[in-house]
């Protein structure tokens, strides 16, 4: 019988990580809303049923400041706080992601 050590079992996560190049853009179809001044640029910016601002979004359901060519946001240094807060990887972005799945089967 050998002495030789157990061979080390890792364990695949159940989902990817997340990065730039697999992300999808998920989170650009979430309504967002824009508390205070922003600095988003005015071309982006849209009105809810209620009045407020939101992040505007095109006849496709996807936000406008989207780069459809590139899947990534084009005023990414001047995205809303609330986008910097829905941080990559996150809960709430693999939650997004297992919703969207379903999408492109």
């Amino acid at each position: 019988m050998s002495h030789l050590p157990p061979i080390a079992h890792t364990q695949l996560p159940d989902e990817p990580a997340v990065s730039c190049a697999n992300c999808a853009a998920c989170c650009c179809q979430l309504e967002v809303i824009l508390l205070g001044d922003t600095g988003v640029p005015q071309r982006f910016i849209g009105t809810d049923a209620w009045g407020g601002e939101v992040m505007r979004r095109l006849d496709d359901g996807w936000c406008a400041a989207l780069d459809r060519d590139s899947m990534r946001c084009s005023i990414y240094a001047q995205r809303p706080l609330i986008c910097r807060e829905f941080e990559m990887g996150s809960a709430e972005c693999l939650d997004e992601r297992r919703g969207m799945a379903g999408i492109y089967r």
